[in-house]
């Protein structure tokens, strides 16, 4: 009979009416009651049921969810020919790299790679096959970023110069000082 009780005081105190005191009835917090079975029995502390409104004092506060988006740029990996068998013309001059200015920040979701150019340099490299170079500020070491590096998303999803944060797994974290796109000019 107890578990049979145990399982039917929930659902007696969400059907109204049942003559079950609550907080709008003037009835004090706590209703107590006692299985018939079990009255008189010295072992009775372990036999109560509490039912009523035991919260009917607790302060309802607001609760404030944030979700934080960490995105992880892949060193880019080495490049695989799409077929054994291709054959690709030899280029007739090495082309001289020349970079452009451009806008202060990228699309985070573009970036497919990231691989360290110089001291203080990265190339970031888009999925538009676009190649930026990205300055680093002064104390910070390309080197940090060898197996690529960890953003949080911003609101309008974008990477800009002077605002985020750079994330190395050695546990650098650097912002860009300046981005410029690189181009091959041909002679």
């Amino acid at each position: 009979m107890n578990v049979l009780v145990a399982l039917f005081a929930p659902l007696a105190l969400l059907v109204p009416g049942l003559g079950i005191p609550g907080p709008g009835d003037g009835a004090d917090n706590l209703t107590v009651v006692e299985p018939a079975e079990q009255a008189g029995h010295e072992n009775w502390s372990s036999n109560w049921i509490w039912i009523g409104a035991p919260f009917e004092d607790a302060v309802a506060n607001q609760v404030r969810i944030e979700q934080r988006v960490i995105i992880r740029i892949a060193p880019r990996g080495p490049v695989q020919r799409e077929s054994l068998f291709a054959e690709f013309p030899a280029p007739a001059a090495p082309a001289r790299i020349v970079e452009r200015k451009m806008g202060k920040c990228v699309p985070v979701g573009g970036i497919a790679g990231v691989q360290a150019r110089s001291s203080d340099k990265l190339l970031l490299f888009m999925r538009d096959q676009r190649v930026v170079s990205a300055a680093l500020e002064k104390a910070c070491s390309a080197r940090d970023f060898y197996s690529g590096f960890y953003i949080e998303r911003s609101g309008d999803g974008m990477l800009c110069v002077n605002r985020d944060k750079l994330h190395a797994r050695s546990g650098a974290n650097c912002e860009i000082r300046s981005m410029r796109q690189l181009l091959a000019l041909e002679d």
